[in-house]
């Protein structure tokens, strides 16, 4: 086994975009962010970790990502190899980071990774996040929602920053810094990424993000209706308002996260033709 450290994101993106993209719904997240580093770096405040795993016979067997101070993320790793990569992952890890706050991946990969992590350095975890990736492909429309949709522009600002604090405290457990905050609101702003809101009466009532583009389909998120607003259907009517627009834009496929903790969501976005591809886990390691 061989690994290869990259500090150039285009020579990473030509090692790697065809193992990824074997499994785009699988690593979307991880195709969207090559894709923002590429075009965008100065969104990111420290140099990207960008590694690729090899067998004897030059043949990728797993790939990892992270934007500092964000999580690790595992690309998917075939079983016979995964003691071997997780063990030579691990190590380069800890030798370039002291600790990790958690690492993302499909949920059998990504245990295994936390295991070794924690035999290695001591740091313990748990599960932070039970999660599903969903595919779509052909929107079923939402025609019993009132309202409509738009785009959301620059008067949006502090609508968007109460709601996604919201999102970020109810759906993650955590607060969101307003100044990061504000920057992902700029990204919408200033980059190819959408934010989309759905109004009734002129009033809005939900919003859904377009989060990053892989080559071939877009992930979507966040979804957020706050909760004086639910039970009327909007987040759906949101949903699939955005990804009809992202299949019309020329996307063959649309992406999402669900916490597999909350039924509503997962059921709903099956309603308008979100299947699911696979289960992922945010792992949390514990502060030493």
């Amino acid at each position: 086994m061989k690994l290869e450290r990259f500090t150039d994101v285009s020579a990473f993106d030509e090692r790697v975009n065809a193992f990824l993209l074997e499994r785009e719904a699988e690593h979307n997240l991880m195709l969207g962010l090559i894709r923002q580093l590429a075009q965008h770096p100065d969104h990111y405040d420290a140099p990207p970790y960008l590694t690729a795993v090899s067998d004897g016979d030059d043949t990728l067997v797993g790939v990892s990502l992270r934007t500092p101070p964000h999580n690790a993320i595992l690309a998917h790793i075939a079983l016979e190899h995964l003691a071997a990569v997780c063990d030579l992952l691990v190590a380069d890890y800890h030798a370039t980071y002291d600790n990790l706050p958690g690492v993302v991946g499909r949920k059998d990969l990504v245990h295994h990774f936390a295991e070794c992590w924690q035999a290695h350095t001591g740091q313990a975890y748990e599960v932070a996040i039970e999660e599903r990736i969903y595919q779509l492909t052909e929107v079923i429309p939402v025609d019993s929602v009132t309202g409509t949709s738009r785009l959301a522009e620059e008067a949006d600002r502090d609508l968007y920053l109460q709601w996604i604090i919201g999102f970020h405290e109810e759906a993650l457990g955590e607060t969101l810094d307003l100044k990061e905050a504000n920057a992902r609101f700029d990204r919408y702003m200033l980059t190819e990424n959408e934010l989309l809101l759905w109004e009734v009466d002129g009033q809005p009532v939900s919003m859904a993000g377009v989060a990053g583009l892989s080559p071939n389909g877009a992930r979507i998120g966040p979804v957020y209706t706050p909760p004086e607003q639910r039970k009327h259907g909007y987040g759906s009517a949101v949903t699939a308002a955005i990804s009809q627009r992202l299949r019309d834009s020329g996307r063959q496929f649309c992406f999402l996260y669900t916490d597999l903790s909350n039924p509503t969501s997962n059921h709903i976005y099956q309603q308008i033709g979100y299947a699911p591809v696979c289960d992922v886990d945010m792992i949390r390691f514990k502060t030493l």
